[in-house]
C-alpha cells in the first residue's frame, strides 16, 4: 500500500495496533511518513510512542529503514527525525485530563481524537459530535490546545458531514470511513438498485 500511494506523492500515515515500539518501528521501516498511536493515556505513554519514532539522540528507534533508505539515497537519522510525524490518540477521560502534559512531550506532533472510544469513556454510547455535548467540549479544548502549540489536531470523523463539523472546530487531519465500510455501503446501494422493480403500464 505504501508503494502504491508513493506513486502519487501522497504522505502515508498509519494507525498502528498498539503503543508498542516494535509495531511503530516496523511501520516506519516500511515507509510510512507518520504513525497514529492508539490509547495513549498519560505523558509517559506519549513519550514512549514519540521516542519509538525517532532515532537517537531524540529517541530509541533502531536502524532498519527498508523502504525509506531505498527511496531516498540521502536518508539519514537526522533527516528521518525531522520528517516523521507522531500523533497520539486521546480516547479516554484519563487522557483528556492529562492533555497538556501529553502535548508537552518532545516528539508528539499532535493529537488524534477517537470520538467513539472517548464517548464510551464518558459513560455513553459510541457517538460523534452531535451525540454528546461533553464530547464537543473536549474536541474544542483539544483543538485549541494543539493550535496554541502549533501541533496537529486530527480526528476520526466517519461521514463527510461529521468531517465538516470537526474542520469547523479547527481540525486539519480528518479520517473518513474505512475502506471496508465504504465497500459495504457501495455494495448495499448497488444491490438495492438491482432489486428495484420497475412498474409497467
Amino acid at each position: 500500500m505504501v508503494q502504491a500511494v508513493a506513486i502519487r506523492g501522497t504522505p502515508v500515515v498509519a494507525r498502528v495496533a498498539w503503543n508498542e515500539p516494535g509495531a511503530i518501528m516496523r511501520a516506519l521501516d516500511a515507509g510510512v511518513d507518520g504513525v497514529i498511536v492508539p490509547m495513549v493515556n498519560s505523558p509517559e505513554e506519549a513519550r514512549r510512542a514519540a521516542e519509538a519514532t525517532r532515532f537517537p539522540p531524540d529517541g530509541n528507534r533502531s536502524w532498519g529503514p527498508l523502504r525509506p533508505a531505498l527511496a531516498e539515497p540521502d536518508y539519514s537519522p537526522a533527516r528521518a527525525n525531522r520528517q516523521v510525524v507522531c500523533l497520539v490518540m486521546v480516547e479516554t477521560v484519563q487522557a483528556f485530563e492529562q492533555l497538556d502534559a501529553i502535548l508537552e512531550q518532545p516528539g508528539v506532533d499532535g493529537i488524534f481524537v477517537g470520538p467513539r472510544d472517548l464517548s464510551i469513556s464518558l459513560g455513553g454510547a459510541p457517538s460523534g459530535l452531535d451525540g454528546s455535548h461533553e464530547l464537543r467540549e473536549i474536541a474544542d479544548r483539544v483543538a485549541r490546545a494543539c493550535a496554541q502549540r502549533g501541533l496537529v489536531a486530527a480526528a476520526f470523523c466517519g461521514v463527510a458531514q461529521e468531517a465538516r463539523r470537526w474542520r469547523d472546530l479547527g481540525y486539519s487531519l480528518l479520517a473518513l470511513q474505512p475502506d471496508a465500510t465504504l465497500l459495504a455501503a457501495g455494495l448495499a446501494h448497488e444491490l438495492a438498485l438491482a432489486r428495484e422493480t420497475t412498474s409497467t403500464t
